[in-house]
């Protein structure tokens, strides 16, 4: 095991580098993980944005090789193990995928499935949890394993976004009848995963409203905001029932005049992935309280995901893999992409060679 190893760290707001630096060490109830691929999220860019705190590592989503497993861990991992999950970026000098070695609780991690390779399971961490999260948590649906009999219909705005593919996916196996948006060059992929109607979320908001509306026969009552902006929930909640109480999920805080301005019967819950490490944590200034109830909720979901990729049913996003350059260079450059919207339908991927 090399005493240092390298890993993007932020710098400044706006500013991350490469750097070398000592290599974590394995705590109880973690495992340290020699990366084999990372992939990047919204928040990672925003993350470097923030600036906030300098020092800190970044990144979420990773899978990799055990190296070293801690004590008292909650699952049987051992050396060698084929591993992915989520680990908190930016939450600290030591934890986060974006390196060449990372340390990751536990029960926060999954053997990787036999049919996956090290970059198609990269793709999963955050997507999962926030799947688990806002789907099984927030929107109350039933589990893949006990399907609802008769359909009920949900929006997910933001179909083409990496956490709106998996969400589909799910959706679907549990029984509802799953409406999107996107662009139309992703219509054909959404429908291919299970989506029953797309929509291009360009169109006029009161004719794609109307039309949504229309489609759902006024009992659209289910809502998911996968890029949520006070537009996107201006429109979820145009076409939501004004019959009956419905519930809007959002990744993002959302003020809920927006949503009681076009529907009073809307309900509103915004769901934040960093709470599954069953810690409190800041975020742009602001403290979260820990929540040991989600931390146990996502092991469990974890569990049910990984069958559900090991049999084919659930697949990962369409991937772009060292999209500008390989290794942690390269992830500087796909940062700046999804920055700068140049990606959708699509999860950039950066594989990882220890130096």
């Amino acid at each position: 095991m090399p005493s240092t190893s390298q890993a993007i760290v932020c710098t400044g707001a706006g500013q991350a580098e490469v750097q070398n630096l000592p290599t974590p060490q394995v705590r109880d109830g973690h495992i340290l993980v020699k990366t084999k691929a990372v992939a990047l999220n919204p928040t990672d860019w925003k993350s470097v944005d923030s600036g906030e705190p300098v020092g800190n590592r970044i990144g979420c989503d990773f899978s990799g090789v055990v190296e070293e497993v801690g004590q008292n861990v909650a699952k049987p991992f051992k050396k060698g193990d084929r591993v992915c999950g989520m680990v908190f970026g930016a939450g600290g000098p030591e934890s986060a995928a974006f390196s060449e070695y990372l340390i990751a609780k536990a029960d926060l991690a999954i053997k990787v499935p036999e049919n996956l390779t090290f970059e198609e399971a990269a793709t999963l961490g955050v997507g999962i949890v926030t799947v688990g999260q806002s789907l099984y948590q927030s929107l109350k649906l039933p589990f893949p394993d006990s399907p609802l009999t008769s359909p009920v219909p949900i929006l997910i705005y933001g179909g083409s976004t990496a956490t709106g593919i998996l969400g589909i996916q799910f959706a679907k196996l549990s029984g509802l009848t799953v409406i999107t948006t996107s662009s139309p060059r992703n219509f054909d992929y959404l429908k291919s995963l299970g989506a029953d109607a797309v929509y291009d979320y360009h169109e006029d908001i009161e004719s794609l409203a109307r039309k949504i509306k229309e489609s759902t026969n006024n009992k659209l009552t289910l809502a998911w905001d996968c890029s949520p902006t006070e537009e996107s929930a201006r429109l979820c909640a145009m076409t939501m029932s004004d019959s009956e109480k419905a519930k809007y999920s959002s990744l993002l805080p959302i003020d809920k005049k927006i949503l009681t301005e076009y529907n009073s019967l809307v309900e509103s819950e915004v769901t934040l992935g960093y709470s599954v490490f069953g810690e409190a944590f800041t975020r742009r200034g602001r403290t979260f309280e820990a929540k040991p109830e989600d931390r146990e909720f996502a092991g469990r979901f974890w569990e049910l995901s990984k069958d559900l990729l090991a049999d084919g049913r659930i697949k990962v996003a369409n991937m772009a893999v060292d999209q500008g350059g390989k290794g942690l260079e390269g992830v500087l450059k796909g940062l700046d992409d999804l920055k700068q919207g140049r990606v959708s339908g699509t999860k950039l991927v950066y594989t990882i060679e220890s130096s």
